[in-house]
């Protein structure tokens, strides 16, 4: 799927840069700046930024799940961070109307 218009970016692209920088140090804070970065690509409108927060928490969640620590309670942090877009959220989202979007 097509995350990035701008750039041409793919979810699979993203998601293989995660684990990238997950390999190198599981604790690390991933941001969409740090992933394009480590694609050697840029945000250019940014309206892609929310959906790769998303995917970055989700392979994060799934590369911790994975790399052990079954018996240990994992924090689900994707219904955390909707939740607070719709407590937080405006009428507006990347200062466009909800209208503008096509797809």
């Amino acid at each position: 799927m097509l995350v990035c218009h701008c750039n041409l970016i793919t979810q699979k692209e993203i998601e293989d840069a995660i684990i990238v920088m997950l390999d190198e140090d599981r604790w690390q804070l991933i941001v969409p700046a740090k992933v394009y970065h480590a694609m050697a690509k840029r945000g250019r409108c940014c309206g892609c930024f929310p959906n790769v927060v998303e995917t970055i928490i989700r392979v994060t969640e799934e590369y911790h799940g994975r790399a052990g620590g079954g018996d240990v309670e994992t924090v689900t942090y994707l219904d955390r961070v909707r939740a607070l877009r719709d407590k937080f959220g405006s009428k507006f989202i990347e200062r466009r109307y909800k209208g503008h979007r096509a797809a």
